[in-house]
Parts: C-alpha cells; structure tokens; sequence
C-alpha cells in the first residue's frame, strides 16, 4: 500500500471514527473466536469450560453495535455496556465485550461534565461483579481476580477520559481567557481612540469653533450696516485676526494628526482672559474684567477657568453682539468661582444655530474637576457660573 492510499486510509478513520472501531472490535472478536481467546475462563473456570469461543460473538455483535452509538449518546451507550460485559463476563468469557465497555466509559467520561456519578457507578459495577463471580465460584480468589481485572480496566478508562476533559476544558479556557483579553484591547484600543476624539471636538469647539464664529458675525454685522469705510475696515481686521487664528489652530492639529507622537499643546490659562477679553471687545462686545485669582493655580483649573470664559464669551458674540459682560474671577473657601454675566445685546444674534455642546462641554470638565457649572437666563440677561476645587492637583 502506497504512501497515498495509507494518508486516504487515515483521513477516512478521522471523518468517520465510530464505524472505523466497530470494524476494528468486529474483527478481533473474528480472531478470538477463531483462536479460542476468552478472559473469563481462568478467572470463573467452572462457568465457561464447556463453553465454546464462537458463542461470544453474541455479546460481541452488541458492543460492537454500541461503538457506533457511544459518541451521540454517551451515558446510555455506557450502560448498555457494562450490562453486555456483565453477560459476557459471567456467560461466555469473550474479549470484545470488555474492551468495548473501557472504551465507552472512556468516551462517556470525556464527553460528561458531571464525571462523579461515573465513577461512582463504576466501581458499583466492579464491586457487584466481584461479589457476585465469589458467590457463584464459591472462591474468594476468583472475587479478588475479578476485582483486580476490572478495578483495573476501568480505572485506566475513567482516568485517560477524566484527563482528555481536563485537557480540553483548559484549552477552552485558555481559548476564552484569550479572546477576553482580544476584547479588552479592542475595548480599551476603542477608548483610546474615542478619547482622542473628544479631546480634538473639544480643541476644535474650544478654539476653531468660536473664531469661525466670530468671522460670521462679524461680516454679517458689516453688511446688515450702511458702508462705512472705517467700520468695514475694523470688520475686516477682526475677521482677518479671527481667521488667522483658526488656521494657526487648524495647522497645530493637523500636525498632530500626521505625527502620532506629538501632542496638542496645552491650552494657555487664566493668563490668557486678558486676551480673550481683547478679542471680544474686538468683536463687539462691551467687556469687563475682574480677575482676582492667584498666578499659582493648578493646571487643570487654570485651563478650565480659561475654556470656560472663552466660550462663555463666544456665546456672547454668538447670541448677543454687542452686549455688557462682566467677568468676575475669584477665589472663596478653597473653591474658583467663575461668574460671566451678560445684558443688553444691542444688535439682533446672527444666524447661526448652536447644539449645545459648547456648554455641555464645559459642565463635563467642570465635573471632571470636582467642580459644577450652571448656566441660564437672569432677569437682565444671562449668567455662567462655575464653581472648581482650587486644590485640584495638576
């Protein structure tokens, strides 16, 4: 036989296991018949002396026929088969029998997540077949004998099953340990990637948001106006300036899109509300600042102070142009108290719709802070409040 014909053979025994042993058990109860083999007669030799080898293929024929059962129903298969060797055992003395019954209690303990009910009707068998082959013989030796052969047997059977199980459970556990963990990255991969995001909607509503918005207003402002050479000329300014920051911001983070390893500079602090208050005194409103907080703050509150005056600010341009606003920056029983109040807009709000996420951004990094944030309508106008932590470390 060629090297193909034994690989064909292989593969034809794996795809089809049941039937490939039944054939092999067929064939050595063929041969112990033949050859006269029994394992009972020297064990019981007053019950089988005059028995002959071809009368055990009668319970041969049944194990056999329990091997193609054994792999969809296990249990049952065992049964059956350990009532066929009890009958083999004690009526005819063949060899396959008893081989069959290893080889399901293996399957049957492989299979099986509940193995101790196995085992335990196991050694029933053993124990009742030994008690009963003493009774029968009238020989202890021959109780012990049986014992030791089936004792034997099976414990090989229900050992290799248990260990095959145990195998497999641990691979499957492995198995699911390790898509567990895939999963973790990709959560964790997924967290990272959200997180960046949020932190570039944040930049970009922080910064780039408020000054496109402010070039909107500013232009729809001029051109709701009669020309003024001199007014439209402050218009453009502004939008100029706005512009220029925008793409100043728009290239810092597109830089830090292009190289994974930088990252975006961290936003400039209460030092920087004089600015702020510059640019929207630019941008038409009437601003007033008093800023009573300590150059030494920590970082966190320092920039949550200035996000939350720049888009308090921006809201004002947005919603208002032209009205007072009054800024109070102060520190009060370890807290940062921030106040932005705004009245009188003295031009009608432009035309552009907000989402919201502005000041529900703000609410967030007040949270994170420890802090609160509310914002709302006054009597006169309108009033941003947030209170932080000033002892949040940096």
């Amino acid at each position: 036989m060629g090297e193909a014909e034994v690989s064909r053979l292989r593969g034809w025994v794996r795809r089809h296991r049941g039937p490939a042993d039944a054939l092999t058990y067929l064939l050595i109860a063929l041969a112990a018949g033949a050859l006269g083999l029994t394992v009972s007669g020297a064990i019981v030799p007053s019950m089988f002396a005059a028995a002959s080898p071809w009368w055990a293929l009668i319970p041969a024929l049944a194990a056999v026929a329990l091997v193609l059962v054994r792999d969809r129903w296990p249990i049952p298969a065992l049964i059956a088969a350990a009532i066929v060797m009890a009958v083999d055992v004690f009526v005819f003395g063949g060899l396959v029998p008893l081989i069959v019954a290893v080889d399901v209690l293996y399957v049957a303990t492989r299979e099986t997540e509940r193995r101790r009910p196995i085992l335990v009707g196991t050694v029933s068998v053993v124990a009742v077949m030994s008690i009963a082959a003493g009774w029968i013989t009238g020989d202890a030796r021959a109780a012990f004998l049986v014992a030791l052969q089936l004792g034997a047997l099976g414990g090989l059977g229900y050992w290799y099953g248990t260990a095959v199980a145990q195998s497999r459970e641990l691979i499957a556990l492995h198995r699911r340990q390790a898509e567990d963990a895939r999963r973790e990255g990709a959560r964790q991969r997924d967290a990272a990637v959200q997180g960046e995001r949020d932190a570039m909607a944040r930049e970009l509503h922080d910064v780039v948001a408020g000054h496109v918005a402010a070039m909107a207003i500013r232009s729809e402002a001029a051109l709701s106006m009669p020309p003024d050479p001199d007014a439209d000329r402050a218009a453009l300014r502004a939008v100029r300036d706005s512009s220029r920051q925008a793409h100043d911001t728009l290239r810092t983070m597109i830089a830090v899109l292009r190289d994974g390893g930088t990252q975006i500079a961290a936003p400039a602090g209460v030092a920087s509300i004089d600015d702020l208050a510059e640019a929207a005194r630019r941008s038409g409103l009437e601003v007033s600042l008093e800023n009573d907080l300590d150059a030494d703050l920590s970082t966190p509150v320092d920039q949550a102070v200035a996000r939350i005056v720049q888009e308090s600010l921006a809201n004002c341009v947005r919603h208002a142009p032209g009205a007072e606003v009054r800024i109070r920056l102060v520190e009060e029983a370890g807290e940062v108290s921030v106040r932005v109040d705004s009245r009188g807009a003295s031009a009608p709000p432009a035309r552009l719709v907000g989402n919201g996420w502005g000041l529900e951004l703000l609410r967030e990094r007040a949270k994170a802070l420890g802090g609160r944030l509310d914002a709302g309508p006054r009597a006169d106008g309108w009033r941003v409040e947030a209170r932080i932590p000033a002892a949040v470390p940096g």
